[in-house]
Parts: structure tokens; C-alpha cells; sequence
């Protein structure tokens, strides 16, 4: 018969057995003089760590009487622990705890058996700790997949919170368990849904964040993919990082806040112009939402209108040369000379003013769609004052 199957006798198992408590309490030793996580750990987790050690031990001593009866040794080893001690103590620190024990075990008990006996005892440590290194990976295996799990669920919660403007308790302690308890300069993308199943989505999603190094959590909403990206400083810049995580199409992108829980401002106009995006003519891949205020304007967005206004409307309006030239400008479709002889002014004055708009409000009148933004902010500002004037009972104003 091979040596593989042979088994220690009785008298030796007895042995071993009766020095089964010296072994753990001797391996838990080795464990604090040869390891710096384990002395590091405080006393709670060392205690479990150190139980885990003796139920080793233990296995073993039940293991080596039963040795091919198909014992449970997941169960008999690790059972003792709680499944959160996978948070504490990683992979490599376990199979460091198993090394440990099997040095202590094969030093000590192979000098409990006769010399006929130690290959046999030896060759049975080996196999068991062969079955107890299987075990600990397939415990960290389904702690894994439970936690991967949870967190898509906790991940999808946050996201939608997001978009529901609802930054409250609930929502920052789920966001601190995702690790973003404190991550700063947030962004929102919306792009389209690649034709995938959603875990490789948003996997996708956060391979590419990790690439450029920066924290993102995702959600799959349909058609829509919106990513919530951290660490921005140029929010335009990151989402291109980001583009092959989405399928083909625009891909919007919201303005930057300082942090998760001011994410619905950014959400709402990436949300906002994703609808829009249509009617707008430009390269859209990706898009500032706030390159898309006209567009979401004409659908109803009251915020992007009320932006037109105080960006471009008011700051024109405090400056009343610069507002005649605009309009003079954008009605008369004259161009430079053309637009001087309506204003009685030289070009060259005219050309100084477009500069000054452009300077002012970061708009060059020259190009079609900044032209018809400054033409809508200064139609819905004229629908303002009118609206205003005319509710108090005074003459409308003209500009």
C-alpha cells in the first residue's frame, strides 16, 4: 500500500491528541513573535485570529482519525470566526496563520510518533494543510462575491440617492462604507448604456477610473449609464478617460462641486442636457452640460434658464453699450460694417465691443451656436423684465 494512504496508529493519534492544547497555545506564540499584522491587531481580531490558529489544531487532531472521510474543513477551521474577520486579516495573512500552524504542528507532533511512524505523520500535516489553504480560499472566495455583491447594491443605492438630490444620513453613511466618505471635486456623467449585461458596465466603469486614478461609482438606468466621478480637476478632461466604458453616442458631463453630497446640482444638469444633447450641433463627445444651456433651456430646464440670464443677460445689461452692440448684432446679421452704421459708431468700435462680450461672458458672437445662446439668454431676459414690469403695473421697459 502507497505511504499516501497509510495512517498513524492509535497510540500515536492519542498522542498527538493529548498534545493538542500545548500545539495551539504554541502556535499562537509563533504567531505574535514572527508576524507584525498579528501584534498589530487589536486584542478582539487577535483573539479570533488566534482561535482560528487552535481550530486548526483541532482539525488536524479530528482530521487524522478520520483522515478520507470527507470532513468538512472549512467548517471545522474556520467556522469559529466570524465572516467580517475577512475585512481584518487578508489572503496573504491567512495563508501566513496556516503556514504557521503547520511549521508548529509538523515541529512538535512528528516527534510524538516512532521513527517507523514520522514520514507518515508528515506526509499527513502536508495533506492537511493543503485541505486547510483550499478551504481559506474558497472562504475568501464566497466573502468576495458576498461583498461584491453588496456593494453593487449599496453602489446603485448611492448613485440613485444622487440623482435624487436626497444628500442625507442615510446616504453619507452608505457613501463611507463605499469608501467615498471623503472624496472631493465630484462630477456627474451620463452616456449611453454599452450592450452588455450591467455588472460588466459598471465593472468597465471602474477599471477605467482606476486607470486614471480616480474614485467613480456607477449605475446602469436603462439606456443611461451615470458615473459619478471624484478627484476632478478638469471635469471635461476625466470624462474622456471614461469614454470607452460608454457606447456610442454623447456623453454629458455636469459641472464640478466640492464633494458627494452636492452631486445633485452636478447630476441634474448632466442629466438635463443628455435629454437635450440632441438639438445641439457640436462635437458631443463628451459635452459640458453647461455648453448646453440654450438646449435645455427650450426643454424646459428652469435652472439652465435661469443661468442664461444671470450669466448673460444681466452682466450685459450692466453694461449697456455692450447689450446694443449684441443685439445690434444679432438682429441686423450685418456683420462688422453693418452693424457700425445701425450704431452710428465705427467698426473698429464694434470689433472693440465683441471683444469686450467676448472677454465678459466667455462667448464669441462670431460662432453660430454662442450666437444663439446670447440670443436666447436675451430673449428670456427681456421675457423677465417684461413679466416683472408688467406684474407690478409699470410700463414695460425697452432694451
Amino acid at each position: 500500500m502507497p505511504s499516501a494512504r497509510l495512517r498513524p496508529s492509535a497510540a500515536t493519534r492519542r498522542a498527538i491528541t493529548a498534545a493538542s492544547g500545548d500545539l495551539g497555545a504554541k502556535a499562537v506564540a509563533r504567531l505574535e513573535s514572527s508576524h507584525a499584522w498579528f501584534r498589530a491587531m487589536p486584542p478582539d481580531e487577535s483573539s479570533w485570529v488566534g482561535l482560528v490558529a487552535r481550530s486548526g489544531i483541532t482539525g488536524f487532531v479530528e482530521w487524522l482519525g478520520h483522515e478520507g472521510a470527507g470532513l468538512d474543513v472549512t467548517a471545522d477551521v474556520f467556522g469559529t470566526a466570524p465572516r467580517e474577520l475577512t475585512r481584518s486579516i487578508s489572503l496573504a495573512q491567512t495563508l501566513d496563520l496556516i503556514r504557521t500552524v503547520v511549521d508548529v504542528v509538523e515541529e512538535e507532533v512528528v516527534a510524538l510518533a516512532p521513527g517507523p511512524e514520522q514520514a507518515v505523520v508528515r506526509e499527513s500535516v502536508l495533506r492537511y494543510s493543503r485541505e486547510v489553504a483550499f478551504g481559506a480560499a474558497q472562504v475568501y472566495a464566497q466573502a468576495a462575491e458576498a461583498r461584491g455583491a453588496w456593494d453593487a447594491r449599496l453602489e446603485s443605492v448611492v448613485v440613485d440617492a444622487v440623482l435624487r438630490g436626497e444628500a442625507d444620513h442615510a446616504m453619507h453613511s452608505r457613501a463611507a462604507a463605499l469608501g467615498w466618505g471623503s472624496v472631493q471635486d465630484v462630477a456627474v456623467i451620463v452616456g449611453p448604456t454599452p450592450s452588455a449585461d450591467t455588472q460588466r458596465v459598471i465593472a468597465e466603469v471602474h477599471r477605467q477610473a482606476r486607470r486614471s486614478g480616480r474614485p467613480a461609482l456607477a449605475a446602469v438606468q436603462g439606456t443611461r449609464v451615470v458615473v459619478i466621478l471624484g478627484a476632478v480637476a478638469d471635469p471635461l478632461a476625466a470624462s474622456e478617460d471614461l469614454l470607452p466604458a460608454f457606447a456610442e453616442g454623447a456623453v454629458v458631463v455636469g459641472p464640478r462641486v466640492p464633494h458627494l453630497f452636492a452631486a445633485g446640482r452636478s447630476a441634474r444638469a448632466a442629466q438635463s442636457g443628455y435629454a437635450a444633447v440632441a438639438a445641439h450641433p457640436g462635437e458631443n463627445r463628451p459635452v459640458l452640460a453647461d455648453d448646453l444651456l440654450a438646449e435645455r433651456a427650450l426643454i424646459g430646464d428652469g435652472p439652465a434658464r435661469n443661468a442664461l440670464v444671470s450669466r448673460i443677460y444681466r452682466p450685459l445689461l450692466d453694461s449697456p453699450h455692450l447689450l446694443e452692440t449684441a443685439t445690434a448684432w444679432l438682429e441686423g446679421g450685418q456683420g462688422v460694417e453693418g452693424t457700425g452704421r445701425a450704431l452710428f459708431v465705427h467698426a473698429n468700435t464694434v470689433r472693440y465691443r465683441l471683444a469686450a462680450i467676448t472677454r465678459l461672458l466667455d462667448l464669441d458672437l462670431s460662432d453660430p451656436h454662442d450666437a444663439f445662446t446670447v440670443r436666447l439668454a436675451l430673449a428670456y431676459g427681456r421675457l423677465g423684465t417684461n413679466a416683472t414690469s408688467a406684474s407690478s403695473g409699470t410700463r414695460p421697459s425697452q432694451t
